[in-house]
Order: structure tokens, then sequence, then C-alpha cells
């Protein structure tokens, strides 16, 4: 009868240690320096719906090491894509996000603008 109890007692200790660590925050690097459309708060989920929506890597758009570096010009063509999406977004009244990277990429790094041939179809 003194093992049941004994396991209870351990599962509930358990659980309180899991709840205790859960609830500790995970550290954080250094803070983002050089944002000029995102915000701090913002930054982790924008960055992971770019890498989703275009199906690239954090270096499609930074220097590898340094996120805050400017020397990539695909970093200004990024922000201006941020900066797109946010307005487009504004006008909905819903206060929903509508438009986002994949809204258009699909998972492709150039967005299709017209549909693609149907097979046996030639371009003109």
């Amino acid at each position: 009868m003194m093992a049941p109890m004994r396991w209870i007692t351990i599962s509930v200790l358990s659980l309180a240690a899991l709840l205790a660590v859960s609830a500790t925050p995970l550290p954080q690097g250094p803070a983002p320096k050089n944002l000029k459309v995102l915000k701090p708060e913002d930054l982790r989920a924008s960055m992971r719906k770019a890498t989703q929506g275009l199906g690239v890597h954090c270096d499609a758009c930074h220097v590898s090491g340094d996120f805050a570096d400017d020397a990539n010009p695909k970093k200004a063509i990024a922000r201006h894509m941020f900066e797109m999406t946010r307005d487009i977004n504004a006008k909905f009244p819903d206060g929903k996000e509508h438009v986002t990277c994949y809204t258009c990429h699909r998972g492709a790094l150039e967005p299709l603008t017209a549909p693609p041939a149907a097979p046996g179809e030639t371009k003109q």
C-alpha cells in the first residue's frame, strides 16, 4: 500500500519541478542592434515567417555571424518587404495578419508573377 502513495508523492514533486523549470525564461542572446523596421518583440516570429515564406536561411539576407551588418543588399529588400506587408495588413479593419511573406513567395525566393505554364503550353 505504501508504494502507490510514494509514487504519487514523487510524481507531484516531479511535476512541481517541471513547472518551475518551464516557468524559467530561456536565456536570451544579446539585444538586437540596427533594427529599422521590426520591433524587438516581433523579431523572432518575423524572421521565422520570412525563412519559411521564402524557403531560405538567415544568410540569404544577413552577413554570416553579424545580423546587424547591412552589407548584404538583400537585407534592404527584406526591410522594404516587411514594411509593405505591415502597411497592407494595417488596412484591414479586423487587426489580423492577412498578408505574410508566404502569401506571395510560397516558399520560393522569387515569387511567381503569373501562373506556371500548363504541361504542353509554350510561353508567348
